[in-house]
């Protein structure tokens, strides 16, 4: 007989603790099946490699779950013709026409021009300055929206739409969800006729041309592509930005150890995403296709599963002292971005932006401290995400 479902999340997320359930779980072979918020039960996966399994095998599908009131942290359905939600072929055929714009090699030409941006938005600030609504947030909203092609006059639209989608719920009903996607829609849908009539040197612009001349996407896949690449590709990275930078000052010997060793940022920065926890609640299920066993659990088919990357990012046994942070972690294949063929597509851009914001900071703000106390930071509520409401500096 399978085990009871408990109620998850196992509570609020408190600042940035990693809720201390999780430890437990990891201890246990099998992963817990959990009644989620929306649409009923589903078995949770906290440990490492039983997430990597999951994330990779072709058994668990993302695409079943599209349309269909599946376990879930939201209120709202996530669509078919979604990125996030196709399994391959149909998957690799749609992510393959964006993914080269993502290789770490066409993201690094970016640096210059997201090293400009940074330098004009640290320019713009003085001292007390909220560094959540002055940088955190306008940094990767910039860099995607010049990215894609997308007016500098549509981005606090593109803000307040994604997040209704990535609400977790109180006043924000599955009506208001798509509302919020179609108005998403609707705006690119007005940027690609224009594309189509001036084309551009953009990436909006090379996804319509997929469309016309190669027809390699559909009309509801190229719409649906746009509004995942438009709120995928800033709200997780303006998060974590203020939740890292949190991490970092309010323990000086973090922050002064990156002043004296600049060279240490881009481990710091693959260790800030293995540390930081950024979800909420676990969401994206994905449906077992056939029966099967996860750590001696049985898992039938059409059990939906979800996997917890926080978790997994703080298990013992993969990441040794996996509650301590070590800018000079040898080994660090965290799951940050997840894995397997939904791994982040925009994880290249996530990395830079970080690197690049963190090096200048040290070297432009290397006094830069909180103005409060780490107790007092406002965080965000309501959300699929973890993050400050403000993060009040000075230096």
């Amino acid at each position: 007989m399978d085990a009871q479902p408990v109620p998850y999340p196992f509570g609020d997320a408190v600042a940035l603790q990693a809720h201390p359930r999780f430890a437990e779980l990891r201890k246990s072979a099998a992963p817990v099946r959990v009644t989620m918020p929306y649409g009923g039960d589903a078995w949770l996966v906290t440990r490492y490699e039983q997430t990597r399994f999951v994330l990779s095998d072709p058994r668990f599908s993302r695409a079943a779950a599209a349309g269909a009131d599946v376990p879930r942290g939201r209120p709202g359905f996530e669509p078919a013709g979604n990125l996030l939600a196709m399994d391959p072929p149909e998957h690799n055929r749609v992510r393959a026409l964006v993914a080269k714009a993502f290789t770490g090699r066409r993201v690094e030409l970016l640096r210059p021009r997201i090293q400009e941006i940074v330098d004009t938005l640290l320019d713009g600030i003085r001292p007390p300055a909220d560094f959540a609504s002055a940088v955190a947030w306008e940094l990767p909203v910039l860099v995607i929206g010049e990215l894609l092609g997308v007016p500098p006059g549509e981005l606090p639209m593109v803000r307040e739409c994604t997040e209704t989608l990535v609400a977790s719920g109180g006043t924000v009903t599955p009506a208001d969800v798509t509302e919020a996607r179609g108005k998403l829609a609707g705006a690119l849908k007005t940027l690609i006729a224009r594309r189509r009539e001036e084309p551009a040197d953009d990436l909006l612009t090379a996804l319509a041309a997929a469309r016309d001349e190669e027809d390699r996407l559909t009309d509801d896949e190229l719409l649906m592509l746009g509004v995942a690449l438009l709120a995928g590709g800033h709200e997780s990275t303006a998060n974590l930005t203020g939740s890292i930078l949190v991490e970092l000052l309010s323990d000086r010997e973090r922050w002064t150890a990156l002043v004296a060793r600049p060279e240490l940022v881009p481990s710091a920065v693959e260790e800030l995403l293995r540390f930081v926890p950024l979800a909420t609640v676990a969401d994206f299920a994905r449906i077992a296709r056939e029966d099967l066993e996860i750590g001696g659990q049985a898992i039938r088919a059409g059990d939906a599963v979800l996997v917890q990357l926080d978790s997994a990012n703080r298990d013992e046994s993969v990441f040794p002292s996996a509650g301590e942070m070590d800018f000079g972690r040898k080994v660090n294949h965290h799951v940050a971005f997840g894995f397997g063929v939904h791994h982040c597509v925009g994880a290249p851009l996530a990395r830079l932006e970080l690197r690049v914001l963190l090096s200048t900071l040290v070297r432009r703000r290397p006094d830069l401290r909180l103005a409060i106390s780490p107790e007092d930071i406002e965080w965000r509520r309501g959300g699929l995400l973890r993050g400050v409401s403000s993060l009040p500096v000075t230096w």
